[in-house]
């Protein structure tokens, strides 16, 4: 009896063990909420649902949990005492360990920091990157802009070029980024949320050097599908 009561019992801590290595502790703070539910949500297929939720009620440090096979792209919502669901959202690159999120409700979704996660990290390398380019691109519309109001029109042009060669630097910076970061999942992610549209070869060649564990998680599976769609199509 107390052999069987042994392997019950090691059965229970491999168990345990074994969730708590896919499980995401999610922790944070919105500065100013007294009342309102927080809930933590993702995309399943092309529904998003929620997964988890905590009420506010005078103390804004919450306290979430959610079983993660793969990392993936998660949304905080905060829906207010009147029910009112904030247009806001906090997106964020949740995975297994534990996570903080800092944010005020004055700024739910604009003022953030997240940390915990590596993913979410080199997101925001990205996004920084991103950045620059972005901003050269609206300095250009607003001298195309300009041109266009004072009938410059070959000035306009020369701008309007300016700006295409803009855009296609920044789809080449972001297969870039992605081929420098395979090893993490942000790679594919990138590749299907932001440059689903670039030549098939610069898909090819990104899911083809990326890590094996890379290629086995969500979104390395769905890369590989979107690639092989594309080709039948073609």
């Amino acid at each position: 009896m107390k052999y069987f009561c042994s392997i019950f019992l090691l059965l229970l801590v491999v168990v345990g063990c074994s969730n708590s290595e896919n499980r995401m502790m999610l922790t944070g703070e919105v500065k100013g909420l007294k009342k309102g539910t927080l809930l933590l949500q993702k995309f399943e297929d092309t529904l998003l649902i929620s997964v988890d939720s905590v009420e506010i009620d005078g103390d804004p440090v919450f306290q979430m949990e959610s079983e993660i096979d793969s990392p993936e792209m998660y949304y905080l919502y905060l829906r207010l005492k009147n029910g009112t669901l904030l247009d806001e959202r906090i997106p964020f690159f949740a995975e297994p360990g534990e996570i903080d999120i800092q944010t005020s409700l004055k700024r739910f979704g604009n003022d953030v920091r997240v940390s915990g996660s590596i993913n979410q990290e080199k997101l925001q390398e990205y996004k920084a990157l991103m950045d620059r380019y972005s901003n050269k691109h609206l300095e250009l519309i607003e001298q195309a802009f300009e041109a266009r109001q004072n009938k410059q029109d070959s000035l306009a042009g020369a701008l309007t070029d300016r700006q295409n060669r803009i855009l296609a630097s920044k789809y080449l910076a972001t297969v870039n980024f992605a081929l420098n970061h395979k090893e993490y999942e942000l790679a594919p992610y990138l590749m299907l949320s932001e440059v689903y549209d670039a030549n098939i070869k610069y898909l090819d060649t990104v899911y083809s050097v990326l890590e094996p564990e890379i290629k086995n998680s969500k979104y390395g599976r769905e890369l590989a599908d979107y690639i092989e769609a594309r080709k039948k199509s073609q």
